[in-house]
């Protein structure tokens, strides 16, 4: 209460604190009959008894009449709330405090929406009215945990390892490759800022000037459009360090999050578990497994190997073709047929994957269209390699690895989903699973043009080690020195240890991405002037924190969201500007003419 008029917020009052006379400051939560209201602050709830004698009429009025959410300030002597009426329920409950004084600060008025967590409003609503909804108790606790976390990360990084905090510039130039940036008109004809999609050269830069450990609470932007559950603007907790390999980085983040990592949540262990990207995709089908559950992939190739089946052959006889599977326990008793039917419509439509069936009866046989190419003993080895038990259903395919592997790790996602939707409870919402994925590929082929390549994570990101010569010979070969950190089948970390080497990433850049490395010339030219080795990595701290709090999308840990495509509905940005204003930079827009009739009307 320090530097305020109060003398107590709204939550601290209790039983140790009657006698006194307080001075409160809220908004009205709700009032009842003229006879008592609840004030509400940031930090509580207190029950107000409306005096009901002749000398306080003006404050009885007063107080009766106050709208809901009206910012009220009141003061008055704390007293014990009558026997039998105390409400455990509140932290102030055993309280509560007989007002002598009030005055209205400033009335509300008619709300779009109650202020209460369990009223259901639209999101749309609630972004449009956002400084209304922030009120809301989830909120406030969502955005203080989230303040408590950012500063014991601080305090780990500053005060007990020595990084340094740095601001990097917001105005910069288009970086090669990664996601769309925004660009941002300048007074030179023709000349266009960018803003930085993270501050990736700027802390390498750092590197090279010697200052050894840099951070940041990194704001940064893509221009992805609308994509589900991404923000155009979000927060990283950026990091990079000279003379540091994998693990260094691995173990400073691990240390990091067990420093800040919230009291009220469950403990986590460090180290966290370790996986290579092969492994991820062969036994999840995906580069982020969600470990809190099994239900694995696996591979079933040599036992059908032998059979006389024709996709299993047809399968099999490509380079990286195999049979996979994936089990779902109890299957039978809590997927219907449609659900069955949806799971194959969602391979077959997102992978253009077929999908096959099986199922484990009650009297131990199997019941499936490939049965009656197998033998009894096919069959026993089968169900021993996928571990069937009675009810079970397992869902089978056959192709190219990545493709067989990509299907069955969205289906087991999905089944998952199935699973605790009919009641069975799979994934524990108050675990926290952290893994690394390590040993990504240093390039993939572009998606457009399969004989041309694209940096997997970004063009800075150095080679694996052992696999240095390849890059010059075989570079589809080569691993990079990236790694991922995931928790609970999300994302939420990424880095790697950079090029130091100026001859290399010109190499890089120039013969294998084929990008013009005059672009990055700036950076090319720190490398030559003795860079030392460097790595570092970038939290998404929006993620993070929407996954401690359980929160359904990140829009709900963010104080002033942008909407699902990219708006702000409070304040109605983007929004148009006049030609007067673009003339200083050059700039005139073009409207489709559909537009310019609608502008006009």
């Amino acid at each position: 209460n320090s530097f305020v008029a109060r003398t107590n917020t709204c939550g601290e009052l209790r039983s140790a604190h009657v006698g006194q006379t307080v001075t409160l400051y809220g908004w009205v939560q709700y009032q009842r009959q003229g006879l008592f209201l609840v004030l509400r602050d940031f930090q509580g709830l207190t029950q107000i008894i409306i005096p009901q004698d002749a000398a306080h009429s003006h404050v009885k009025e007063l107080l009766s009449n106050a709208p809901v959410e009206s910012v009220v300030r009141v003061t008055g002597i704390v007293s014990p709330r009558p026997l039998g009426q105390e409400n455990p329920k509140m932290p102030t409950g055993d309280i509560e405090v007989k007002a002598e004084t009030a005055e209205i600060l400033n009335s509300c008025k008619k709300l779009p929406f109650e202020i209460k967590d369990f009223i259901k409003k639209s999101e749309a609503l609630r972004m449009q009215y956002r400084y209304l909804d922030l009120r809301s108790f989830r909120l406030q606790s969502i955005l203080r945990l989230r303040s408590r976390m950012v500063m014991r990360m601080r305090e780990y990084l500053c005060n007990l390892h020595g990084f340094v905090d740095v601001e990097t510039p917001t105005l910069f130039k288009r970086t090669p490759g990664g996601a769309k940036e925004f660009l941002v008109p300048s007074r030179e004809v023709g000349k266009f800022y960018s803003l930085p999609q993270s501050p990736q050269q700027f802390k390498q830069l750092l590197m090279v000037g010697g200052l050894d450990r840099y951070f940041q609470v990194a704001r940064c932007y893509r221009d992805e459009g609308s994509r589900p559950d991404r923000q155009p603007e979000f927060t990283q907790i950026d990091i990079e360090m000279s003379f540091v390999d994998q693990a260094g980085i691995q173990r400073l983040i691990e240390g990091l999050l067990q420093h800040s990592w919230p009291e009220e949540r469950a403990l986590i262990m460090t180290p966290f578990p370790s996986m290579t990207y092969e492994e991820a995709l062969a036994e999840y089908g995906t580069d982020k497994p969600d470990t809190r559950f099994g239900m694995k992939i696996m591979d079933i190739s040599d036992v059908l190997r032998g059979s006389d089946i024709h996709f299993v052959q047809s399968a099999l006889s490509y380079p990286h073709g195999s049979i996979k599977a994936v089990c779902i326990p109890q299957g039978v008793r809590y997927l219907r047929n449609k659900d069955l039917e949806s799971l194959k419509e969602s391979a077959k439509s997102q992978f253009n994957q077929e999908i096959m069936e099986i199922i484990r009866r009650p009297d131990g046989s199997l019941k499936s269209l490939l049965t009656k190419f197998l033998g009894e003993k096919e069959q026993s080895e089968l169900i021993q390699a996928l571990s069937m038990q009675e009810d079970d259903v397992v869902l089978l395919a056959a192709g190219e690895h990545k493709q067989v592997c990509s299907a069955l790790g969205a289906l087991r996602l999905f089944s998952a989903s199935l699973l605790e939707a009919a009641g069975l409870a799979l994934r524990d919402p108050t675990a926290f699973h952290f893994l690394w994925v390590v040993d990504f590929p240093l390039f993939l082929p572009k998606a457009e043009n399969p004989t041309e390549l694209v940096s997997a994570h970004h063009p800075f990101t150095a080679p694996h080690p052992s696999d240095a010569s390849l890059l010059y010979s075989d570079p589809t070969k080569v691993r990079s020195q990236h790694y991922d950190l995931v928790l609970n089948g999300s994302e939420v970390g990424g880095g790697s240890i950079r090029i130091h080497s100026a001859e290399q990433q010109r190499f890089v850049l120039e013969k294998v991405l084929k990008e013009d490395s005059e672009v990055l010339s700036h950076l090319i030219e720190a490398l030559e002037f003795g860079a030392p080795p460097h790595g570092g990595i970038a939290l998404g701290l929006d993620r993070l924190i929407s996954l401690i709090v359980d929160a359904p999308s990140i829009r709900d840990v963010i104080a002033f969201p942008k909407s699902f495509r990219g708006r702000d509905l409070m304040g109605n940005a983007p929004d148009y500007v006049t030609p007067e204003e673009l003339e200083p930079y050059h700039i005139q827009v073009s409207w489709p003419l559909e537009e310019k009739e609608a502008k006009k009307n």
